[in-house]
This record gives C-alpha cells, sequence and structure tokens, in this order.
C-alpha cells in the first residue's frame, strides 16, 4: 500500500467520533477536549504517513480507544501518593520529607476545611503577619532575634542577598559556588539577586585573608554557603562562620549563612541552625522541607534589622508562602518543642535514626507476607545503605536491610516499570539485577499495598 493509500485509509474524524466507545468515552469529560484528542491523533498519524512511515490500519473504533487512553495518560493526576521503597529519605522527586501526622492534620482540619485565621489577630482584630505564630516557634527553637519564610530557600537565598547586598558587591569562596537541583547556581543566583559576585581562595582552600583583601568599598555582604550535596576532602582549608562573622564585625558588613537542608537537632555532620546563630550570622536561611521535616519552604533568620529588611523587600510578597504551608510547618516545629524531641512522630528523623535491628524486623515480617502471599517472586534479605538525600548529610551512607525480590517471567527493568506504574505507584531501586525494597522508606499501611500489587503482577 503507497502513502496516498495509506492516507485514504485513514478514517475520518468524523466517523471516529460516531463511533459507540467515543460517545462512551467523551461521558465525564469537559468540553471538547475529546474530540481534540482525536484530532490530535490523527493528525499525528497522517504525518507518520507523510513521513513514510506505515503506521498500521486501524477500525473507528480502535482508534477511538486509543485517543481515550491518550487523553486518560496526559491528564493523569500528577501529584499522588506513592510508596517509597528506594531507601533515599528525603527523595526530591518524591516530595522530600514524609509530613508528621501533626502536620497533615493541620491542613486538613484546620485549614482544608473551611476558613482559618491567617493574618489577623484574634484579640484586636487587626491585620497581623501573616507567618507570626511561625515566626516566633522558629526563634524559640534557635535563639534567633526573628524570623519568617518563603516558598523555598532558594527563594530565601535570593531574597536575602537582594536585601543585604542588591547593586553591591558579596564575596563568596570559590569553594562554595554550589549547583543544586534543577540548575540552581550560586553565580546565576547573585545575577537574579542583582549582586556582584566576588570570588576568593581556591576551589578546596579558602583563608581568612582571601576574604580580607578583597574587602572594598562596594561590599555589602559576606556570604557562606554550606556545601549540603557533595564533599571537599583532602587539602582543604575554609573559613568557619565564627571567623568569617569575626572577619564582617571588624569592617561592618553583614554575614549571611545559606545553611541548605538546615538542622534543628545535632544530626552530624550538618551544622545545626542555632549554631550558626550564636556564632554571630546576620542572617541565616535553609529549607523547612528536608532535615526540619516540614512542607516545602525557605526559613529566614537572624538580626531583626535585617529579617524586616527582607520583609520589606517587594520581592517578599511575591515569594510568599500560602495558608497551607503555614499550617503544616508550625506543627512540623512544635514537635520540636517536646521535652524528649520530635521522636516517631518526625517521619524524616525517625526514618534516619532507625536501627539496623528495627529494619531487619520489618524486612523479616515483609519477607514472611511475601512468602505466604505471592510464592511466585523470590524474596531474600541483603545487606545495602540507605541515602539522607535531597542534598542532605551528602556521603553519610545509612547501613539497611534490602528485600531483593525477583519476579518469575519479569527482568528487573521491566519489573521495577510495572511497579511505578501500579496504585499507588512503588518506587524501588536495582542491585545486582535486582528489584530491591528498602525498609527505612516505607511507611505505616505500605505492606499491605506491597503485597496486593505482587499478587496483581504474578497472576
Amino acid at each position: 500500500m503507497d502513502k496516498t493509500e495509506r492516507l485514504r485509509s485513514l478514517p475520518g474524524i468524523d466517523r471516529i467520533l460516531a463511533t459507540d466507545a467515543a460517545k462512551h468515552l467523551k461521558v465525564g469529560w469537559s468540553g471538547a477536549i475529546y474530540d481534540d484528542e482525536v484530532r490530535a491523533l490523527v493528525a499525528e498519524l497522517r504525518a507518520r504517513i507523510q513521513d513514510g512511515a506505515d503506521p498500521g490500519t486501524s477500525t473507528p473504533a480502535e482508534l477511538a480507544e486509543q485517543a481515550g487512553a491518550r487523553l486518560a495518560r496526559r491528564l493523569d493526576r500528577g501529584v499522588r501518593r506513592c510508596i517509597n521503597a528506594t531507601g533515599v529519605v528525603l527523595h526530591t522527586g518524591l516530595g522530600r520529607a514524609a509530613l508528621p501526622a501533626a502536620a497533615i492534620e493541620a491542613i486538613e482540619r484546620e485549614i482544608g476545611s473551611g476558613y482559618s485565621v491567617v493574618s489577623i489577630n484574634r484579640e484586636e482584630g487587626t491585620r497581623i503577619r501573616r507567618e507570626s505564630a511561625v515566626a516566633r516557634l522558629l526563634c524559640a527553637l534557635t535563639g534567633a532575634e526573628a524570623a519568617t519564610v518563603v516558598n523555598n530557600n532558594a527563594a530565601a537565598t535570593l531574597i536575602g542577598l537582594n536585601t543585604l547586598a542588591g547593586g553591591r558587591e558579596a564575596i563568596l569562596s570559590r569553594g562554595q559556588l554550589v549547583e543544586i537541583g534543577g540548575s540552581f547556581r550560586m553565580p546565576d543566583v547573585f545575577v537574579a539577586a542583582g549582586v556582584a559576585l566576588r570570588e576568593v581562595g581556591t576551589t578546596n582552600r579558602t583563608r581568612a585573608s582571601d576574604y580580607e583583601a578583597a574587602i572594598g568599598d562596594q561590599t555589602g555582604l559576606l556570604l557562606r554557603v554550606h556545601p549540603s550535596n557533595f564533599k571537599v576532602i583532602g587539602f582543604t582549608e575554609e573559613v568557619d562562620i565564627a571567623g568569617l562573622v569575626e572577619l564582617g564585625r571588624k569592617h561592618r558588613i553583614p554575614v549571611m549563612d545559606d545553611l541548605g537542608a538546615g538542622a534543628l537537632v545535632a544530626l552530624p555532620p550538618e551544622p545545626v541552625i542555632s549554631d550558626s546563630l550564636k556564632a554571630g550570622a546576620d542572617l541565616l536561611t535553609c529549607s523547612g522541607d528536608k532535615l526540619i521535616g516540614g512542607p516545602q519552604s525557605g526559613i529566614i533568620l537572624g538580626r531583626r534589622i535585617w529579617v524586616d529588611r527582607v520583609r520589606r523587600n517587594p520581592l517578599f510578597r511575591t515569594l510568599r508562602v500560602d495558608k497551607l504551608t503555614l499550617a503544616a510547618l508550625e506543627a512540623t516545629l512544635r514537635l520540636f518543642l517536646r521535652r524528649d524531641g520530635p521522636g516517631a512522630d518526625h517521619p524524616t528523623l525517625h526514618m534516619l535514626q532507625l536501627s539496623l535491628d528495627a529494619i531487619a524486623k520489618r524486612a523479616r515480617t515483609l519477607r514472611t507476607r511475601l512468602a505466604k502471599d505471592v510464592a511466585a517472586v523470590g524474596v531474600e534479605i541483603v545487606d545495602g545503605y540507605s541515602q539522607v538525600g535531597s542534598g542532605s548529610l551528602p556521603g553519610e551512607n545509612l547501613p539497611t536491610k534490602l528485600l531483593s525480590i525477583a519476579h518469575p517471567t519479569l527482568k528487573s527493568s521491566a519489573f521495577a516499570k510495572r511497579l511505578r506504574l501500579s496504585d499507588p505507584p512503588i518506587y524501588t531501586r536495582i542491585v545486582d539485577d535486582k528489584v530491591c525494597l528498602d525498609p527505612r522508606t516505607l511507611r505505616p499501611g505500605d505492606d499491605k499495598d506491597i503485597v496486593r500489587i505482587l499478587q496483581e503482577l504474578t497472576r
């Protein structure tokens, strides 16, 4: 069949839309969205034929079904619950921190069900800063004079730079010219913030004298950026935050500390937020959705004079957070006020601090269930490592026990893909050509879904 014949044999759009399959599939879709998908499908088939391809023959009803499947895939839910069996605790692709139950309850019951107090003083009925409660909690937890919050730490860094050094220079060590996910590079942030970057030192060694030699009339800020997603080891030297503060005081230049992940409690070797503030940092930024374990947000702490200037920056309104974020972050922060700490109610810290014995016990329990209910798969418990993830505690591998699972017919890559396409999706990792599940990052109730889905995939 030549090109002309193939084009003539392609069913017309009206014929496809007239089929019972099309009429059935259109139900539930608004407007002409299904019709548009049929037109797009036919146009693609025509283009392929024009290019010399042979897409085969399909009946009008078959094309109607294809259009429906395409539309369903295109408009499938994006953000949805999944099972994180990768062992990466703060998995960026899977939403980073699993929120504490208290944060979920705050969103559902206090915020999502109706109106909520956001920026009104209950006693006087006047307007207040929407993040006032979160700011008070952050100050109580860290000893900061003042605090505020924006939508992520990239935003916090941007507005901090612009506020403290906009139109001037900021000095940064070459060893701290970091790039994080999404090609977020510090030199580009400087440009966006309207700040000239003055690099000092080398990749592996920067001294206080390097900073001091670079200070001039245009210096508006001394900046430290914690390299939270990599390590430089060996012949190294850097100026700690206390040394940078001493230099800043000497020359009357503010010092900003971008901690990246941020930690309210000791998680060596990650720096603790309060330690930086005690050392005298004028402004500090970090993420609220990494080691703090809350929703995506950027936390800004420090001296009141600088935090207030940040809030007055015209950029602040464009970067502010909504009521859902504030409610979830407030509930998460309150866990750290407990006398005995957040404990098991804080998913991120709980996962990071799980003992190897506890993980092995859960691995054995799940293996027993799989052996009983999904006999078709082969399951072994093997040694492995979990990771913190999201640029936190780089190089810190956490010993774990993995469930190594072999499908009776599928290769590991195909098996892993089928698991990702299940409901809910299961994300795993492949080790030694076997699909592996890490119990460290499984949440309560995940085991039941894993057993059910594996049963479905081995029938």
